[in-house]
């Protein structure tokens, strides 16, 4: 399978400093994290990184220093996979498109992770991929959702209080027969999705629901990398 990786996020709720993926916790960035993780799946067999346009050659280099380097808990294959980086759109859409249009094409399944999810394990890359595997079209990891939610009108005032029993939130790695993903990019036009699972579903591919994993939270804003910070402390 190929995993594409989308790393060209700015980062802005973050505050002021490198593109997100280029942010570090503990003594690594985010981007080279979320790679050793993914490419300790034995079953990986090709990696793309969508990377900020004026950032390609560095993280190139990123990329190459991690498979070299192998190890750090994540652990990592024998023989690493081959991989290719891609200038990042305007979007994060435009920049999975981008990273999926160089994908080789003896690649069936195609997962799409964020680096922005950096500590997603090894462990739930091979749950999803496992699920593709199948026959499922598509696969999301979901996780409960704990808080109490309400819906709010066009002003932010309040609607009512939501049934959150039903309600699940979504997670990457998300996975993909080929063929589904490219349709989908290339057909389903509405821009308010915000994942690739929302484009397969206006196909009419259901897609199948998988346990998500706590260390694949997002990493949004500076608590959430201080809690990076910690957990990868603590491993």
């Amino acid at each position: 399978m190929a995993v594409i990786l989308a790393a060209a996020g700015a980062g802005v709720r973050l505050g002021p400093g490198d593109p997100k993926g280029l942010r570090r916790v503990g003594d690594e960035p985010l981007l080279v994290h979320a790679v050793r993780r993914v490419v300790a799946v034995p079953a990986v067999g090709y990696l793309v990184v969508a990377a900020p346009p004026h950032l390609t050659d560095t993280v190139r280099d990123l990329v190459t220093a991690a498979l070299l380097r192998g190890g750090g808990g994540a652990g990592t294959p024998a023989a690493p996979p081959e991989f290719g980086v891609v200038a990042g759109g305007g979007s994060r859409r435009d920049s999975v498109a981008a990273a999926l249009a160089s994908v080789p094409a003896d690649f069936d399944i195609v997962l799409v992770h964020d680096a922005a999810r950096a500590l997603a394990p090894p462990s739930l890359v091979e749950r999803v991929a496992a699920e593709v595997r199948k026959g499922h079209g598509a696969v999301i990891p979901v996780v409960p959702v704990t808080d109490t939610v309400v819906g709010t009108d066009a002003g932010g005032g309040y609607l009512a209080h939501l049934d959150r029993s039903g309600l699940r939130a979504v997670q990457t790695p998300q996975g993909f027969r080929r063929g589904v993903l490219v349709e989908a990019h290339a057909t389903v036009a509405d821009e308010r999705l915000t994942d690739d699972a929302g484009l397969v579903a206006r196909l009419g591919v259901r897609p199948h629901l998988v346990p998500g994993c706590d260390l694949a939270f997002k990493i949004t804003t500076r608590h959430d990398l201080e809690v990076a910070a910690a957990l990868v402390r603590a491993a």
